[in-house]
């Protein structure tokens, strides 16, 4: 079965957006594999995840991690071995498509108001129609469907 993809338009910050959605799909019991654009965003997300409000704590480790397969957030990095111990969400920060995107129930992809993520999103949005995935797009500032 394909996954179903949402796509979140127009944030002001990708990573501020990432962690409040992963931190509530986590809430809802779901198993997130986030998917980052690069080692460095990897490492500023991680950070954020640490230090978010403690209540609000989201246990996560990176996909090598021996604890992958028992943690239920799981981070990697675009251009990285990425064997995902889970096949629940996928977060996709990077702008390409993710090759293991069929192995997911759900995807999301988190897009900025930069010009050059925009086009790849529009490219991403194409290819994911293409292969007859649900489509549903919700402008993240607003919290609307578009």
């Amino acid at each position: 079965m394909a996954p179903r993809v949402q796509f979140y338009h127009n944030t002001a910050d990708r990573l501020a957006l990432a962690h409040e959605l992963v931190a509530g799909a986590y809430a809802r019991g779901r198993k997130v594999a986030l998917r980052c654009t690069d080692p460095t965003q990897l490492r500023r997300l991680d950070q954020a995840l640490w230090t978010a409000v403690p209540l609000d704590f989201v246990p996560h480790v990176g996909v090598a991690s021996t604890l992958a397969a028992e943690t239920p957030v799981v981070l990697g990095a675009a251009g990285e071995p990425c064997p995902w111990p889970h096949a629940d969400m996928l977060f996709n920060l990077a702008d390409d498509l993710p090759a293991e995107a069929d192995g997911f129930r759900m995807v999301v992809e988190i897009v900025g108001r930069d010009a050059a993520e925009v086009h790849a999103a529009r490219q991403r949005w194409a290819a994911y129609r293409q292969r007859g995935y649900e489509l549903k797009a919700f402008d993240a500032e607003r919290r609307v469907a578009l």
